[in-house]
């Protein structure tokens, strides 16, 4: 758990504009030049007056500007403990991920993602909580802290969504009962409102990827200079609208090879619109991205975020994240191979680093 503590006012904080006024008061009705009616005596008046309202707007300002670096810290905390940085390398996988909010100021907002190496493959999850901003901490905590359990725990990826749909409306209850404490009934089933869309992926040793999607926007390949939609059917309704099927089974979406890259986004990045209300075409700057060499996740972030910002002129609207996966396990395993052929030890993969 978190806990923010808020800064009480300092004793300086409230006696200058005291002091301040004090004086002004004290000149108007105890100095006799303010009492004469004469040019000199109203312009220092004036002068005076005019002295302790700006020293009364630079407090303010300073007193607004320390409060604003206060509430970025904690949202760079609560952004570090919710959206824990991502290993560039895992288990031969090549890794970037990036978010936007839309609400400036706003470190974090509405989007989640994770990726964990199992037993039973990497599983990723990407997801899109209705709204954005700080609203939506509370369902994006929920959801991450299940899947980072579920991940490790549950063999089958149904299982995995199961626990999350459990923990998204178990949320959404507790919340309803904060929200009304005083009326001691059960809050009932979540409204139809409050959900969240997301994307299961499990991706085995051998590159096979299975998928369980509810409402999210499936991934797009890159595959050399190609780019081309990955599915695995039609999805399944977000978490809190319906109740999952009886029968859930992930669904096999193909093999993710050697060189491939799986560029996975929430519907932000789709739906950004610049001022002509034209939509920002993602497989256009994926496109793009893929025309240079060596592709590496971290140049498909920078093209499509410097193209996104380019189209809606640095203004998004929504709540934008990219995960971006490639596969390098054939370089990494002749890498392996070629280091116990000459006696030495093979490198391990780096150090995680900070997500930007």
């Amino acid at each position: 758990m978190i806990r923010i503590k808020a800064r009480a006012p300092t004793a300086r904080g409230a006696l200058l504009p005291t002091v301040w006024g004090a004086v002004a008061i004290t000149f108007k009705f105890g100095c006799p030049l303010a009492q004469q009616d004469g040019l000199g005596a109203r312009i220092l008046t004036s002068a005076v007056f005019f002295a302790v309202g700006t020293g009364l707007i630079f407090h303010v300002r300073h007193a607004l500007l320390r409060e604003l670096r206060q509430a970025r810290q904690v949202a760079g905390a609560a952004q570090s403990v919710l959206l824990r940085p991502l290993p560039p390398r895992l288990d031969g996988l090549n890794m970037a991920a990036a978010q936007l909010s839309a609400d400036r100021g706003a470190a974090i907002g509405g989007d989640l993602y994770e990726a964990v190496a199992t037993e039973h493959g990497v599983r990723v999850v990407m997801g899109d909580v209705r709204g954005h901003g700080l609203a939506a901490l509370g369902t994006v905590a929920a959801v991450l802290g299940s899947f980072r359990e579920a991940a490790h725990d549950e063999a089958e990826l149904a299982r995995v969504l199961r626990r999350l749909e459990r923990a998204h409306a178990r949320h959404l209850r507790e919340r309803s009962r904060s929200d009304h404490p005083s009326s001691g009934q059960d809050p009932g089933p979540p409204v139809a409102e409050e959900f969240v869309t997301v994307l299961l992926l499990e991706i085995t040793r051998d590159g096979e990827v299975r998928a369980l999607n509810c409402g999210h926007p499936w991934p797009y390949l890159l595959r050399g200079t190609r780019v081309e939609p990955f599915t695995g059917g039609d999805p399944l309704p977000p978490l809190g609208t319906f109740p999952l099927p009886a029968e859930l089974v992930a669904q096999p979406c193909g093999q993710l090879l050697p060189g491939d890259s799986l560029v996975l986004f929430t519907d932000g990045a789709e739906d950004a619109r610049d001022c002509h209300g034209r939509f920002f075409s993602l497989p256009t700057a994926l496109r793009e991205a893929v025309r240079g060499h060596p592709v590496t996740p971290q140049t498909v972030l920078r093209t499509v975020f410097t193209a996104l910002l380019h189209h809606t002129s640095g203004r998004p609207t929504d709540d934008v994240a990219l995960l971006v996966l490639r596969n390098d396990r054939n370089r990494a395993r002749s890498h392996s191979v070629g280091a116990r052929g000459t006696g030495r030890t093979a490198p391990t993969d780096p150090q995680p680093t900070t997500r930007r």
